[in-house]
């Protein structure tokens, strides 16, 4: 499938990723910003797309992940681990984690993931951005063993490289 015709699949599916998007959000314009972003996933991870296969449906399993991701994303930030004897789980704003120091704190571990080599750095990209195991071996058409694996030697590297947040 060339570029253009990518493209034109895609403009042309639009409205029925807006209405799709509109049974997980309840909101338009949340329901806007999913399918813009789900629009951009596609472009980016065009590759990805096997000729002949649904397109449609191709697209709206991006969707379902983006959305899958970021309702994780937000109930894990919304989320404070007390470590108290009680153990109570407690919900807090978000102000307090806009911090300068947390900024810095997030750029040195990018760096340092992106250090990483493909080999390491693209399971555990996907595996942060909440993908499962399964997905992830999937996508990169290796064995699920192998995906553990090279996570959990990406995790060891990084904490060698950042033993301060270790």
């Amino acid at each position: 499938m060339s570029t253009l015709e990518f493209n034109n699949a895609l403009i042309a599916l639009e409205s029925y990723l807006i209405a799709f998007a509109m049974r997980y959000t309840k909101n338009e314009d949340d329901a806007r910003d999913l399918t813009q972003e789900t629009m951009l996933k596609a472009m980016k991870n065009k590759s990805y797309y096997k000729p002949k296969t649904n397109f449609k449906a191709w697209l709206f399993t991006i969707m379902r992940n983006i959305f899958i991701n970021q309702y994780r994303r937000k109930v894990r930030s919304k989320t404070i681990f007390d470590n108290s004897e009680e153990k109570y789980l407690m919900n807090g704003s978000t102000e307090a984690r806009n911090t300068p120091q947390n900024h810095i704190a997030a750029l040195e571990i990018d760096q340092q993931m992106n250090a990483l080599s493909d080999v390491y750095r693209k399971p555990f990209n996907l595996h942060y951005q909440g993908y499962k195991y399964q997905e992830i071996a999937d996508e990169l058409n290796i064995p699920i063993g192998t995906v553990k694996s090279r996570i959990f030697i990406a995790r060891k590297k990084l904490m060698e490289r950042l033993p301060e947040y270790a």
